[in-house]
């Protein structure tokens, strides 16, 4: 898939394994990408935080693949964000939307409040793309509509992994990002309980997560301190970006979907149409003459 890079991040994503090979970690920074993502679909305070930790949470589970490997999950549910769709892919690319970018509920004891933004009754899908037109797709119902308790429901139960997930958005007073990221812990088979124990014991030890982003802990340092009873080795460090993989031609290919009577529509109504990609805001325009060629080469019979 060829996307384009918005910009110049600094985002990064580590991953280690512990000696044994009983465990999986990945720890992420996610705040150039989510305030891209954020600038690009102007949202409110609660779609912020909810896109955030979406856009993450897939960073998260797409280090989990393999080379040029995708994933794309979509949480939908009974709130007024309605929906929130995230795909990133191995290689670091990062992208999503929010279906109501300006929806907001009442603060939760202070706090911005996901769970009744994205609606308590949903479902989450998430669907791994290995390749080869191989797609892999899974639907749970959202666990707690937190997002990353949702994703970490999801590995348990469809994919027998037992993991932790930790997703953290922090916004400043004026809506800015000040600092995204997150971490998850995998626990692969055979399971070695006392390790799982003392994991458990390093999680619940550490201070918020949005703590140790603001005061600029790296993904690396992150992961060393959760496994620091568990002898582990680096296996990588990769750069994350927002980036869409849309194009004039996909685009095209959206309109012609649309069907004769809409096009004709188009072509009526004004001197073309413009066509803004869901996930990134690019527009395209489609002049009178392109929409008119389009209309004629749908209505050539197939050989």
């Amino acid at each position: 898939m060829n996307h384009h890079e918005q910009e110049t991040m600094a985002d990064t994503i580590e991953r280690v394994i512990s000696e044994s090979g009983n465990f999986f970690g990945v720890a992420c920074n996610t705040t150039d990408l989510v305030t891209e993502a954020c600038r690009r679909h102007d949202v409110g305070p609660l779609a912020a935080a909810a896109l955030g930790r979406a856009l993450t949470g897939a960073a998260l589970l797409a280090a989990l693949l393999k080379d040029s490997q995708s994933v794309f999950l979509k949480f939908e549910g009974s709130g007024p964000l309605k929906k929130i769709i995230t795909e990133a892919g191995y290689d670091g690319w990062v992208r999503g939307y929010v279906a109501n970018p300006h929806a907001e509920v009442p603060l939760s004891n202070g706090q911005i409040d996901v769970a009744t933004g994205l609606g308590r009754a949903g479902f989450l899908t998430v669907v791994k793309d290995i390749g080869n037109n191989q797609k892999y797709p899974g639907t749970i119902q959202l666990y707690t509509s937190e997002i990353g308790e949702d994703l970490a429901y999801y590995l348990s139960q469809s994919e027998q992994t037992p993991s932790a997930i930790a997703l953290a958005i922090h916004l400043q007073k004026d809506g800015t990002i000040a600092a995204a990221g997150g971490f998850l812990i995998q626990s692969l088979p055979p399971a070695d309980e006392t390790l799982l124990t003392h994991l458990e014991q390093e999680i619940a030890a550490m201070p918020p997560l949005s703590q140790l982003l603001l005061e600029g802990k790296e993904p690396a340092a992150i992961l060393s301190q959760l496994f620091t009873k568990v002898p582990h080795k680096k296996i990588g460090t990769r750069k994350l970006f927002y980036a869409c993989s849309c194009s004039k031609g996909k685009m095209e290919g959206a309109l012609f979907s649309l069907g004769e009577d809409d096009i004709r529509q188009l072509l009526e109504k004004e001197d073309g149409a413009e066509v803004r990609c869901e996930f990134c805001r690019q527009s395209y325009h489609f002049s009178h003459d392109e929409l008119t060629k389009l209309l004629k080469n749908g209505q050539t019979p197939a050989n």
